[in-house]
């Protein structure tokens, strides 16, 4: 699994009841045809990332098929939520 792209917006929180700031992403995946996540129309990742006083964690996650946007019944592995973690890191809004 490598992400190829992505797209993020800052959530708002209008009453101020969360801590730290709330991202959603949607990161563009490149599947292999072999994997069983793979689909010919695309897979993505819905992230919500929380950056909170130095502390980030994802929130919550699903896989999506693109296109459709129908919800897969996957989850990341280890060393793939650590990937997913970082990349978002990485690629805040500025």
């Amino acid at each position: 699994m490598n992400i190829t792209g992505h797209e993020v917006e800052k959530l708002e929180d209008p009453f101020g009841l969360l801590s730290g700031d709330r991202y959603e992403f949607y990161l563009e995946l490149d599947v292999d045809v072999e994997d069983e996540l793979y689909s010919e129309k695309g897979v993505g990742i819905k992230v919500i990332f929380v950056s909170d006083d130095g502390h980030d964690k994802i929130s919550s996650y699903y896989f999506y098929e693109r296109g459709s946007e129908k919800v897969l019944d996957f989850a990341l592995e280890e060393e793939e939520e650590e990937l997913v973690l970082f990349y978002c890191r990485e690629h805040l809004e500025a």
